[in-house]
């Protein structure tokens, strides 16, 4: 018969010190990466744990318009589910202070013209609704960018004839957003404008 003597304390200690160190680096290399995204050697990126833990994703286009141009981008979304803010200000903006309203009449005298304009930061949205108080009016809602110089704009909307309009806009650039008001009719009118929005100031350019 076989005698089988029990490992000795120092043997069991020095299989225990491997076996911790043996789950360390397995948690370390594998499970951190994999589970938590914790990549702390670099491995998990390199043979890709690191994706499995990646919050989901997809691509959609956006058609941006830029001086009468369409100009088509990829942008990469969270997946559904992910509260994560679409790199789109279009669709969402956090603001720290509430949204301004103002509210202000002009008078335009028969076959005279006027200009409104919102001063706007890229990325930054209003709402807008405008009224004439008889007749129609010719209306070109465009914005400006100095940058691109005197001659440069962007037609938001225009009206040959129109007694009101209303909408929202996101800046797609830093400068001034707004309205060209034409009277053609035998008559003054008064056109009645409110803006809601994050927007730096609101400029009457008078009548020309």
């Amino acid at each position: 018969m076989t005698n089988i003597e029990p490992p000795s304390s120092k043997t069991l200690i020095k299989a225990t010190l491997v076996s911790i160190v043996s789950v360390a680096i397995i948690l370390v290399l594998v499970v951190l990466p994999a589970e938590y995204g914790v990549d702390p050697t670099g491995l998990g990126e390199a043979t890709g744990l690191t994706d499995l833990n990646a919050e989901p994703t997809f691509t959609i286009e956006i058609t941006d318009v830029i001086g009468g141009n369409e100009i088509i981008r990829e942008v990469e979304i969270p997946g559904f589910g992910v509260p994560t803010p679409l790199p789109n200000p279009a669709v969402f903006q956090n603001q720290e202070t509430p949204p301004e309203t103002r509210t202000m009449e002009v008078m335009i005298p028969t076959e005279r013209e006027t200009e409104i304009k919102l001063v706007m930061q890229e990325g930054k949205a209003a709402v807008y609704s405008w009224s004439v108080d008889t007749g129609d009016v010719y209306v070109d809602f465009h914005g400006h960018d100095a940058s691109f110089g005197p001659d440069f704009f962007v037609r938001y909307k225009e009206q040959q004839e129109g007694s009101n309009g209303s909408g929202s806009l996101t800046a797609p650039f830093s400068g001034e957003h707004g309205w060209y008001w034409l009277n053609y009719n035998e008559f003054d009118v008064v056109i009645t404008l409110t803006v809601t929005g994050y927007f730096d100031d609101v400029i009457d350019y008078g009548l020309f």
